[in-house]
């Protein structure tokens, strides 16, 4: 519970005093009787104070004349009476009353009555009564004879006077009326008025003392709250209270001034006025009552004064002990931050952010300990100003200044041991970058220079004033490195040191060896050293396989490192070794490898940075007022998957990453592993245009510059959002720094890999920003499957049947289409630019017309333009002519159409097979149909296909009937134009009348002449490989994985160069794009090339397909696919 207060011993004695004096004016012990209460009886003046005094100093009442003195009522006489006998004063009382009785107009019968009813009444001490007789001569006789008779009736003593002038010698006429013979001048209604005044001001002076008693005792019982608030609502309830206490005292001061001048009046108006004994006791009673509220006031306004400064000072430490609270626990996150701070760092890059991490710490402590201190200061102000606390607050402000001391200890010894810690990062850095700038140098010196007198003197010079750099870059003692920095040194810096002095070994051993031969060449020699350039190996074309073989097991140890050999006159030495430049190439791995895990830490910190600083700071309440309403609830706008990619690269790829640091070469697995996650820089990317559109609408926003502020940044939040998209960038650009330098290595294939991936993810990434601009396309592009290639062509469009515009059957002028490839359609939209700035600037396309895969044949070759294929459908009811901007981009999709029918004429084969495995095999009245992929050109193609139709052999055809009897041959389709035909154009055709047992097709526009043939299926492969495969140029159009290491791996688009036949059917094959040699079984060749200047012709189809592919030096290929024909 609080404290209480104590009410001040003279603040009670003033109460009571005035309590007393009030009380002695109220004259309350008979209860309360005051004029006002009575003021209708003691307006018929039957009985009236005039002031007067006897000789001995008794109170006089008069009774003057009044007739109907015995029609008053009982209550009326005793009220009035014992009203009159309380004014005077006690001591005045005391000495007894005279009573004037005036009847000289009234009755002796009268008279009696009177003295009878007053002695029976009277409530005070009489000490006389002096009555004046009836002055008529019969009640005159009749008073003087009956008086003596009933004299001892009266019980009191009686004078019977005849006139005024006998009461003059009872009474001195200056203490009587001038009715009596008197001098004194008495207005009744001014005594009233008097006496009701002081009535009431002496009620008022009671009332007001009991309140004061009452609010004292309140103040005195009141407990001291334990909390600000209730202090300040108990002090200002009590303020409020004493201003009331107040304004009372100063009405009731204010009354008794008024009274006071109206008894005075009389002496104002004339100074030899003689005050009645009355009048100057009620003049002595408002002076006194006057005189007690003064000091009544000023005891209350001293207890006050020190009541209210009691509760202030309660009101101050309950406000130092709530800000102690709210400080302290700030310095505990603050101690608790600080103890769980890592001052580690892995490199000076790193060190500077943990530097720059401390400071922002250290600025956010000095805030919490400026407070603290503040604090102190203040409780030491309270103690000063002698707080009736002091034993509670001294004991805080010490352990405030105690605990900021700590604080501030730990925070200089964690910004000594960073210092220290970058300091040593920088020297290890400066003698690391020394070590791999000589390295540089050792490699950069070109060997044939240093071949001369000359050229090794001036080679000998430049390492000579390298090395005297040396004192100055690299570390010297590693005792003393270890003893300087021993606070600094963790276990991965203690071996960064290591590192670093073995590296400078290394290195001083290499410029050693090297100074050791510049010093052999630099001497005199007999005869001039001449380089002589080694022999380049020659290789038959005509070798055998076997040798082959072996040629190709030594090449490739040759091509993982060459020496540079350069034989000398007299006995010359070898100077660029294979160690030497491996070891050189290691370095240069090495630097590269550094440079990519510092930028991937920095870039980490970085997102860090944008999404601490910015993204978390949009929901931070105090903060709140300075987000514009654009930006509210718009925090994955603007900043995407930022999160995502922070978590990624922070918890998995940058710990992955480091696991390589030792062998740069072979990071590229890292890459390939962690490719599907690197996928999520599209969305991001995808994203990109909102972020920009919003962040140009909210860049001048105080919440950004305020941001920016704290993290002390000097670019803008714009600069940092695009830091994703430059990172997915750069790594391409390392990946092949690291691939230039690890030709030879074992990872080579991977880094070749991983970049080819990393350029696939940012070809998705461009082609994902056009997908999105698509506008107008009704149905979900998702369903399309994977965008496979985009770009912007001409196109004509011809419509051979149908109801089509008149302005399609003619267009001259061709039409400017943007064509996004899928693996399920070929979608026709027209480019539209759009105005803007940055992102916004970027096109839209209005999407036109769209093309099933499924039912799509190309002609490769379309009116004699190298630039131009045809695309078209419905067996050519409508065709489309693309021209690309380059022969190679048109080759480029070309191929990738043709590798999407391949796909679909893949999943039919597969289709068929199962049904045919799951289903009886057809009757006799079921003939299949198949077409030929080789193109007639002429009656000798047309006799050699029907020479071999006498070998053929039975079980060859797997499209024949089943009755052994019944054996037809298949028919079959030349085409006149060289295309890759759909499922559908064929569907067409046979329901235009195709037999059962051959396929006749009219060789009109539409099918542009096709001629029957063999099936193919029917002829021997080992006859086809033999005739159609020979050395020269063709194109893959499907991809081959390599079955050995002596094999060659090709892909779909691919162009390769067949060299030579080897022995066990293979071919030595030569990949033109990657220009990587090796051997390819003959029989894989006739699925996998085609001749590179002939025209292709794919068709597939949802239903099940038959066909096949091959592949002649003469002639051009037919791919054919189509649905089961049934009669």
């Amino acid at each position: 519970m609080g404290e209480q207060l104590s009410v001040p011993e003279d603040l009670e004695q003033t109460l009571e005093v005035l309590s007393t004096v009030s009380d002695d004016v109220l004259q309350s012990e008979d209860g309360p009787l005051c004029a006002a209460e009575i003021g209708s009886e003691l307006q018929k003046q039957f009985a009236i104070l005039p002031g007067g005094r006897g000789m001995n100093g008794s109170p006089i009442v008069i009774f003057p004349e009044f007739p109907a003195f015995s029609e008053l009522e009982d209550e009326e006489v005793q009220n009035v009476l014992r009203y009159l006998t309380s004014v005077p004063s006690v001591a005045a009382s005391g000495v007894g009353f005279i009573l004037v009785i005036d009847r000289r107009l009234d009755r002796w019968a009268a008279v009696r009555a009177t003295l009878l009813r007053i002695a029976g009444s009277f409530p005070g001490n009489l000490h006389l009564v002096l009555v004046l007789r009836p002055t008529t001569l019969l009640q005159r006789t009749l008073s003087d004879f009956l008086f003596k008779y009933n004299k001892d009736e009266f019980k009191m003593k009686v004078v019977m006077l005849s006139s005024v002038t006998e009461l003059h010698a009872y009474i001195d006429p200056g203490q009587l009326t001038t009715e009596l013979g008197g001098t004194q001048e008495y207005c009744h209604d001014s005594w009233i008025s008097h006496r009701t005044a002081i009535e009431a001001f002496a009620l008022m002076v009671k009332t007001t003392a009991q309140t004061l008693q009452t609010f004292g005792t309140e103040l005195a019982e009141t407990e001291l709250p334990n909390d600000a608030e209730a202090t300040t609502n108990l002090l200002h309830t009590h303020t409020l209270k004493k201003d009331k206490m107040k304004e009372d005292l100063q009405v009731a001061l204010s009354q008794g001034g008024r009274l006071l001048e109206c008894i005075n009046e009389p002496l104002q108006t004339d100074p030899e006025y003689n005050m009645t004994y009355d009048e100057q006791e009620n003049l002595d009673t408002v002076q006194r009552l006057l005189g007690q509220l003064d000091e009544t006031e000023a005891a209350f306004d001293d207890f006050w004064e020190r009541h209210r400064t009691k509760l202030e000072q309660c009101l101050q430490l309950r406000h130092f002990e709530q800000h102690f609270r709210e400080v302290r626990g700030q310095l505990d996150v603050t101690s608790e931050r600080l103890s769980g701070f890592s001052e580690v760092s892995v490199s000076p890059a790193h060190a500077e952010h943990v530097l720059r991490e401390l400071s922002g710490h250290e600025d956010r402590a000095c805030d919490v300990l400026d407070c603290a201190l503040s604090l102190a200061s203040e409780g030491d102000r309270l103690i000063e100003n002698s707080h009736y606390a002091e034993d509670s607050i001294r004991p805080k402000c010490s352990e405030l200044r105690e605990v900021c001391e700590e604080i501030s200890s730990t925070l200089r010894s964690k910004k000594s041991l960073l210092l220290k810690a970058m300091e040593l990062h920088h020297a290890l850095e400066k003698a690391s970058r020394w070590c791999e700038e000589g390295i540089f140098l050792l490699a950069s010196q070109p060997v044939d220079r240093c071949q001369s007198q000359d050229g090794a003197e001036a080679a000998l010079q430049e390492l000579e004033r390298y090395l005297d750099t040396a004192p100055l870059h690299t570390l010297i003692d590693h005792s003393a490195i270890c003893c300087q920095y021993e606070a600094a040194l963790t276990t991965q810096l203690r071996d960064q040191v290591e590192s670093v002095f073995q590296k400078q070994s290394s290195v001083q051993e290499m410029f050693e060896k090297r100074r050791v031969s510049l010093k052999k060449l630099a001497a005199k020699q007999t005869r001039p050293v001449q380089p002589v350039a080694p022999r380049p190996e020659v290789k038959s074309p005509l070798s055998s396989p076997n040798q082959q073989r072996k040629e190709r097991r030594y090449s490739a140890d040759n091509a993982i490192c060459k020496k540079v050999e350069t034989p000398l006159q007299n006995g010359g030495t070898r100077h660029a070794s294979l160690t030497e430049e491996e070891e050189n190439l290691a370095v240069l791995r090495r630097h590269v490898m550094n440079e990519l895990l510092e930028t991937e830490r920095a870039y980490v910190e970085e997102l860090l940075c944008v999404l601490e600083g910015y993204a978390a700071e949009m929901d931070n309440p105090a903060m709140a007022h300075l987000i514009p309403s654009a930006l509210l609830s718009k925090k994955d706008v603007l900043f995407g998957n930022m999160s995502e990619i922070y978590q990624f690269h922070k918890r998995t790829f940058l710990k992955e990453l480091e696991a390589y640091t030792d062998c740069p070469e072979l990071v590229g697995r890292c890459f390939l592993e962690r490719m599907k996650d690197l996928q999520i820089y599209e969305a991001y990317c995808q994203n990109k245009p909102r972020s920009e559109s919003l962040w140009r609408q909210c860049s001048d926003c105080a919440f950004f510059q305020e941001c920016q502020k704290k993290l002390e940044h000097k670019l803008g939040l714009d600069s940092y959002l695009l830091k994703p998209v430059q990172r997915i960038t750069k790594y391409q650009l390392l990946l092949k720094e690291l691939l230039k330098y690890s030709k030879s290595c074992d990872g080579s294939d991977d880094l070749q890999d991983a970049l080819s991936s990393i350029l696939g993810i940012l070809k998705a990434v461009n082609d994902s920003m056009h997908l999105i601009a698509i506008t107008g396309y009704e149905g979900n592009l998702s369903e399309l499957g994977r965008l496979l290639m985009q770009g912007s062509f001409s196109v004509w469009t011809e419509h051979k049947k149908g109801h089509a515009k008149v302005k399609d059957l003619a267009r001259f002028k061709p039409m400017q289409r943007h064509l996004f490839l899928h693996e399920k359609a070929l979608l026709f939209c027209k480019r539209r630019e759009e105005n803007g700035e940055g992102y916004e600037k970027a096109p839209s396309y209005s999407f036109k017309h769209s093309l099933s895969m499924s039912a799509v044949g190309i002609t490769e070759n379309a009116k004699g333009d190298n630039k131009k294929f045809e695309v078209w459908c419905n067996s050519r009811d409508e065709v489309f002519i693309v021209q690309a901007p380059t022969p190679e981009i048109k080759t480029l999709w070309v191929n990738e159409i043709r590798k999407v029918l391949t796909q679909q004429l893949k999943a039919c084969r597969d289709a068929i097979q199962q049904k045919s495995s799951d289903t009886p095999s057809p009757t006799s009245n079921n003939s299949s149909i198949s077409l030929s992929p080789f193109r007639s050109s002429g009656q000798k193609n047309q006799k050699k296909q029907e020479e071999k139709k006498g070998e053929q052999s039975p079980n060859s055809d797997v499209n024949s009937s089943s009755s052994p009897k019944h054996k037809e041959p298949a028919p079959h389709v030349t085409l006149s134009r060289v295309k890759w035909m759909s499922t559908s154009s064929l569907l067409q055709s046979k329901r235009q009348g195709w037999s059962k047992a051959s396929l006749s097709v009219d060789a009109s526009e539409e099918n542009d002449g096709y001629s029957s043939g063999e099936d193919p299926m029917n002829s021997d492969p080992e006859d086809e490989v033999g005739k159609k495969l020979a050395p020269g140029k063709y194109t893959v159009v499907a991809d081959c994985e390599k079955a050995g290491p002596q094999e060659l791996s090709v892909k779909s688009g691919d162009m390769v160069q067949l060299i030579r036949e080897g022995e066990e059917g293979q071919w030595f094959v030569k990949n033109l794009r990657s220009s990587k040699e090796g051997w390819v079984a003959a029989e894989n060749l006739l699925s996998l090339i085609s001749e590179s200047k002939s025209s292709q012709s794919l068709s597939s189809s949802d239903g099940s397909v038959s066909g096949n592919l091959s592949t002649s030096s003469s002639c051009s290929e037919t791919y054919t696919s189509f649905s089961d024909i049934k009669p």
